[in-house]
């Protein structure tokens, strides 16, 4: 499969070579053909979708203005609210839940008249790193497809990785993005907390979730999160700043980029050919005149730790609306109304979710509040510290995504612990609030992809995505795509 680049794309659509009904029904057929063994998409929207087309073609025909994303197709991550359609977040307790409303996100998509297809697998309520707890069954990787996709937005990695769609949003609370993308070759970015806003994303931990774009190359994920980033007065954590041009200054030349290099990120359990194609996608930055320099995160060994107690602190806090009354399950057969709330949500929530509801209800719980939940809180500033250190030193920090190339599917499920271990190096980024890319940066011997990743400074997305960009103009790794 050929990917074409997303500037590539735009050219053809603007100047008529290729229509949007073209692409859409081309991007549909793949669906079809491909998705029934790889389980990205859990609902696809051909009429929907096919409509929007026509009305841009009809725009693009009579001269009147189009948007940015105009006749691109696009698939959602099921945890984000679309109207109309089913938002399941992977889990029986939503399997018929149609929101009444567009996600924040959404209604920028549509104004930049880009073709929505459906809604993509996630694991389910976003609790997951291989998209294996989902009702829809496991996302399969399209690079060997007896592995994971990553996760929890499997999915939408793995649409865009196998052509089934050219851009693709996610959401991330401790990797959720960059995981998926270095397991599956594409890019993906978590943007600075309060950058684009939560509205109509169905919450896992509020004070880490951000929603953030996956695309085949830096120049579509730049253009992506142009058109989702802004202010918004329905979320009360959206960052009221500019939001800046990003596609505009990809090309501007990094002089004097200092890259740092954490030693806590090459420590034990990292395998070996990840940390290769990491230092030799070092080894191309300092060949175009970057420096590398040594920087110390001293508090991330407790990042895995205070993450899950403060991620399943809110996940208990934000779940308790399920309750069985409202919206969402509700049990056929219960005794009082407390056995109606116990009887709902037992048969609701997967046993991941049960057990993150547990952890942080526990957490939270008189006696263990000061002793966890607060404890960590106070590690995550430390973290928070650790950075902003380093960066008085860099630029940006580069390092592996995952420690491991992706995974077998079934090869972590029943060993959270192990399954958690593998959010190490991603989870400091949402402690922090800061801005992380994952970039592809080479391949293992059996053929896997291998991701690098990036962090910068909060709200600094704009050296970031330069830095992301540099690399894909030295090397050729984003151009590999899936053989199936």
């Amino acid at each position: 499969m050929n990917r074409p680049s997303t500037r590539d794309l735009i050219s053809q659509l603007n100047s008529g070579a290729l229509t949007a009904r073209q692409l859409t029904e081309t991007h549909l057929d793949r669906i079809a053909t491909l998705n029934g063994r790889l389980n990205a998409f859990v609902s696809v929207d051909p009429d929907g979708a096919l409509q929007q087309a026509d009305d841009i073609d009809r725009r693009r025909q009579t001269g009147e203005p189009v948007g940015r994303l105009a006749g691109l197709p696009i698939g959602i991550k099921d945890n984000i609210c679309q109207k109309d359609l089913p938002t399941t977040c992977g889990s029986r307790m939503l399997q018929n839940f149609r929101p009444p409303y567009d996600a924040h996100v959404v209604e920028r998509l549509r104004a930049e008249d880009a073709v929505i297809l459906g809604k993509l697998n996630p694991d389910e309520f976003a609790m997951g790193s291989s998209t294996e707890t989902s009702i829809f069954g496991p996302t399969r990787n399209p690079w060997d497809q007896t592995r994971s996709a990553g996760g929890s937005s499997g999915g939408s990695a793995v649409a865009v990785a196998a052509g089934l769609v050219n851009l693709a949003l996610g959401s991330d609370t401790g990797g959720s993005i960059r995981q998926p993308a270095s397991f599956c070759g594409v890019v993906g970015m978590k943007p600075t907390y309060g950058r684009v806003s939560r509205y109509g994303l169905i919450a896992y931990a509020s004070s880490l979730d951000q929603i953030g774009p996956l695309a085949g190359d830096v120049y579509g994920t730049s253009l992506l999160l142009e058109c989702i980033a802004g202010h918004d007065r329905r979320d009360s954590t959206s960052l009221d700043v500019e939001t800046p041009a990003w596609t505009t200054t990809l090309d501007q030349p990094l002089k004097g980029l200092r890259i740092g290099i954490a030693d806590e990120y090459f420590s034990q359990g990292l395998d070996g050919e990840v940390e290769q194609r990491v230092r030799d996608a070092l080894k191309a930055f300092e060949s175009a005149g970057a420096t590398v320099h040594s920087v110390s995160l001293p508090h991330s060994k407790y990042a895995v730790a205070a993450y899950y107690l403060i991620a399943c602190s809110e996940a208990s806090s934000n779940l308790a609306r399920f309750d069985g009354i409202h919206y969402g399950h509700r049990a056929e057969k219960f005794g009082d109304l407390a056995d109606l709330y116990c009887q709902s949500r037992g048969e609701g929530f997967g046993s991941e979710v049960k057990r993150r509801i547990m952890l942080g209800t526990y957490a939270l719980s008189a006696g263990y509040y000061d002793a966890y939940y607060l404890k960590a809180l106070k590690v995550r500033r430390r973290i928070a510290d650790d950075f902003a250190a380093a960066f008085k030193i860099v630029d940006v920090i580069a390092g592996p995504v995952a420690p491991t190339p992706a995974f077998r599917l079934g090869e972590k499920l029943n060993d959270p612990l192990a399954m958690y271990l593998g959010d190490i190096y991603t989870i400091s980024t949402n402690l922090a609030g800061l801005p992380g890319i994952s970039v592809p940066c080479g391949l293992t011997a059996g053929k896997l992809p291998v991701g690098l990743q990036l962090q910068a400074p909060a709200l600094n997305e704009t050296r970031l995505l330069q830095v992301a960009h540099q690399f894909q103009q030295l090397t050729a790794w984003h151009l590999e795509t899936p053989k199936i």
